[in-house]
């Protein structure tokens, strides 16, 4: 198939609880109206807060695995399946792309689709008829490593590869076990998080949000650990240097989970006449 003859966006969507999948609520209609929005992709380009490695990789599989990578949740959820393929003319473009721009990257060979894979690809593309490509993240690398990541990928976009970057916009455990024992409310500084992440894409300043840990309020309770963000900064960078950001959803699951959703295109070129 021939890909799409304008540039893909890139998307950051969020994966929730593995439950997600059995409840999407609005956060699964607003994925799956963004994926049958889109032009039909050549490939999907995955990256997500559950596949972690020293260097980049890049997953080769001819038939990536649904991984049930959880535990102690429905057993409806070990029943399903995400059967896409793989493209190894696509990951070799990936990996070559990464390489070019200087990474380290390397094959995996078997790497499956874990739960921050299958659960908005489930939604976004139910026929799972579109090639998929995993890529991972460096959780011991910064946000702007992440960028860099993604701004490796930019010219993908124009070959009909669509980058999908898969966590959530706030993500911490301990306030949600907190919240489910004691108060079933949401901490303030989930909405003030989000919508600060919100109104610095608005404003185009892309410096604040790589310095997000130090300029963001709230930051270190949104992410003790920042692996589920450090998907964004991915999608954010293979868009370009200036790209225009759509909040595509807004919402909070689980008293801390910030579900919110962005779309990335890049500006076309200006001419110089």
């Amino acid at each position: 198939m021939q890909p799409p003859p304008q540039a893909l966006p890139s998307l950051f969507v969020p994966h929730g609880a593995p439950t997600f999948i059995l409840k999407p609520g609005a956060a699964g209609a607003a994925l799956a109206q963004t994926g049958a929005a889109l032009p039909r992709p050549r490939a999907i380009i995955m990256v997500s807060a559950h596949w972690d490695s020293d260097e980049p990789l890049v997953g080769f599989a001819a038939r990536p695995e649904t991984l049930h990578d959880f535990w102690g949740f429905p057993q409806a959820l070990y029943s399903l399946r995400y059967p896409a393929t793989g493209c190894p003319a696509g990951s070799q473009a990936v990996l070559e792309a990464l390489q070019a721009a200087g990474f380290a990257a390397g094959r995996d060979l078997q790497r499956g689709l874990d739960h921050g894979a299958w659960i908005p690809l489930s939604l976004m593309f139910p026929d799972a008829e579109i090639p998929v490509l995993p890529l991972s993240i460096q959780s011991h690398r910064d946000a702007a490593h992440h960028y860099r990541l993604g701004q490796a990928l930019q010219g993908l976009g124009q070959q009909g590869f669509l980058v999908i970057a898969s966590g959530n916009l706030t993500h911490n455990l301990g306030d949600y076990q907190r919240a489910l024992m004691q108060s079933g409310q949401t901490p303030a500084y989930v909405r003030t998080f989000a919508d600060w992440f919100a109104r610095r894409l608005d404003e185009g300043d892309i410096e604040a949000l790589i310095d997000y840990r130090r300029q963001a309020p709230g930051a270190l309770q949104a992410h003790p650990q920042d692996d589920h963000l450090l998907p964004f900064f991915v999608a954010l960078g293979a868009a370009g240097a200036a790209p225009r950001s759509q909040r595509l959803h807004a919402g909070i699951d689980d008293f801390v989970l910030a579900m919110d959703a962005f779309r990335f295109d890049a500006q076309p070129a200006r001419s110089l006449s």
